[in-house]
């Protein structure tokens, strides 16, 4: 079951696994392999399929968790409704971040300007949204300047993490819709992205992962974490087997 997913805890009520980048979290019209949720039913061998409690956009990796049963779900929803949830990402940004700590309170809103249907943006009418952005490493690929940032969102807004670091200046690498030139998704989605605009974004997806979550369940804490993939984490030149402990320490 390797090729379909990394797991990251399973017990009775739940299963914790590290969602490849590139894969839908919904089912789509392709094979049974194209969606995670497709994913868990072959893995759970179950004719139902389990519920997605926390979803990641289609190129965002990491930790989704999946309950079993209705009731479960529920259960789990109910936390994450109520901002119980600890959840923390990584992220490769363009440029140096000059600040070890950014406090990024801008409220976001549905861009009726852009040809993408799915692009929101930092708006003054829009709903509030809060990220916290904490430098962990800066460095250099090909003369040109990056950073290492774990990112803490405040509030769950969609595209949040990636509307807010584009908006001070430092837009995740590989992001086609707010890395500055939406042309790119517009390309991607209809699969016309030239090998020249694929050299421009730098990696194949953007380069965001879920790392660490964290909720109470039944008076006991359940923290999960995951490493990035082998792509994400040879970006930054650090070891695989170094690079998360550091971040969490």
């Amino acid at each position: 079951m390797d090729e379909l997913f990394e797991v990251i805890a399973e017990d009775d009520d739940f299963l914790v696994v590290n969602k490849p980048a590139g894969l839908v979290c919904h089912p789509t019209k392709g094979d049974i392999y194209s969606s995670l949720i497709s994913r868990a039913r072959l893995y759970l061998k179950a004719a139902e399929p389990s519920h997605l409690i926390n979803r990641l956009d289609r190129e965002t990796s990491g930790i989704v968790v999946l309950a079993k049963s209705i009731q479960v779900a529920a259960q789990l929803r109910k936390q994450w409704e109520k901002r119980e949830v600890d959840k923390e990402y990584l992220a490769i940004v363009h440029g140096h971040l000059e600040r070890p700590f950014v406090r990024v309170s801008a409220p976001l809103a549905k861009d009726h300007e852009s040809r993408v249907a799915i692009k929101d943006k930092v708006a003054p009418e829009g709903t509030s949204a809060e990220t916290l952005v904490i430098r962990q490493k800066l460095f250099e690929r090909e003369g040109k300047p990056f950073s290492l940032a774990r990112l803490v969102p405040l509030t769950g807004r969609k595209h949040q993490l990636r509307i807010h670091l584009s908006h001070i200046g430092h837009p995740i690498v590989g992001d086609k819709i707010y890395g500055g030139d939406e042309s790119l998704y517009l390309d991607f989605v209809v699969g016309k992205l030239t090998p020249e605009q694929s050299r421009r974004l730098l990696t194949e997806h953007h380069a965001l992962h879920a790392n660490l979550l964290s909720f109470d369940w039944f008076g006991a804490r359940r923290t999960y974490a995951c490493d990035p993939e082998r792509w994400f984490l040879n970006f930054t030149k650090k070891p695989a087997s170094n690079l998360l402990p550091n971040l969490l320490e």
